[in-house]
């Protein structure tokens, strides 16, 4: 099976075909997304907080995301892997950025990076892609600058802001961004965006009228209580699934309910009686 490509992705945008992307972090939801058909997964610097338990992405790694990218292309064939650069790893100067992105690229074996930023950043953008490694860009919300946005806020909303990420999204395509994530983007403008761009938008927060859409993992499973979004939709509650599940293993091992003989694994009687026979001899050796 091959794995798809950023032509791939362009081409769905062509035809009009709506974009899946889905994040994932380890084994089990890499490959749950990909028998799903999920067409492009992000090993997404969101693991910080629904993987490591932080308050946000910033004390994410370049290692840490190495890692967990490893693990997701090992056990995926299809889907178009992209993985994050974390916070600070891009932005002292190009040449940082170019040298932490060829390691994720090489050592995890992902197809692409993803990196937060528009005008400023452009330049860094186009570094990467000219030495042969795909980038999405990413604008709007960008959570590694929370601190500076005062918050998970609506990006867009004034005329100055809604200008500024036209300007954004404009620089981060010419930079040579095959694609380019918009987060907590007001519809609208996100539907303007998108109808400007010949590259893929992809919303999160950003409205209908993106290419395509991407979401956590844990969010659309109701995994992750500590954060509930107003733009993420729960398709299922497998957190109380699961932790009605473990409530009833705990109460059965306390009520001695668990295991039975069908979780069991016996002994042939023979076996039995002559490893008794033998313990009793040897007991009265001693």
């Amino acid at each position: 099976m091959m794995r798809l490509t950023i032509r791939d992705i362009q081409k769905m945008k062509d035809k009009g075909e709506p974009i899946a992307m889905l994040t994932a972090y380890d084994a089990t939801s890499a490959s749950l997304s990909e028998t799903a058909g999920v067409p492009m997964l992000l090993v997404g610097d969101s693991l910080g907080m629904v993987i490591q338990g932080h308050q946000s992405t910033i004390p994410v790694t370049l290692d840490h995301m190495i890692y967990h990218a490893q693990i997701v292309t090992r056990v995926t064939q299809r889907p178009l892997i992209v993985g994050d650069m974390p916070f600070m790893s891009y932005n002292v100067s190009e040449e940082q950025a170019l040298t932490n992105a060829a390691r994720l690229m090489q050592e995890s074996g992902v197809s692409a990076i993803k990196l937060e930023g528009g005008e400023t950043i452009a330049p860094t953008i186009a570094r990467i892609v000219q030495s042969g490694i795909p980038v999405m860009a990413h604008i709007g919300l960008t959570p590694q600058s929370v601190n500076r946005f005062g918050g998970f806020r609506v990006q867009g909303k004034e005329m100055a802001s809604a200008q500024h990420l036209l300007r954004d999204a404009q620089a981060v395509q010419d930079a040579g961004a095959f694609a380019v994530v918009l987060e907590l983007v007001t519809a609208p403008l996100s539907q303007m965006i998108t109808e400007k761009l010949q590259i893929p938008t992809i919303g999160i927060g950003a409205g209908a009228g993106c290419d395509g859409q991407v979401q956590v993992f844990h969010d659309i499973l109701g995994m992750f209580d500590a954060l509930t979004p107003r733009h993420a939709k729960q398709y299922a509650k497998v957190g109380d699934m699961i932790r009605e599940a473990i409530g009833q293993y705990v109460l059965e091992v306390t009520n001695r309910e668990f295991p039975t003989e069908l979780n069991s694994f016996p002994m042939s009687d023979d076996v039995l009686t002559a490893l008794r026979e033998a313990e009793t001899a040897n007991g009265a050796s001693h």
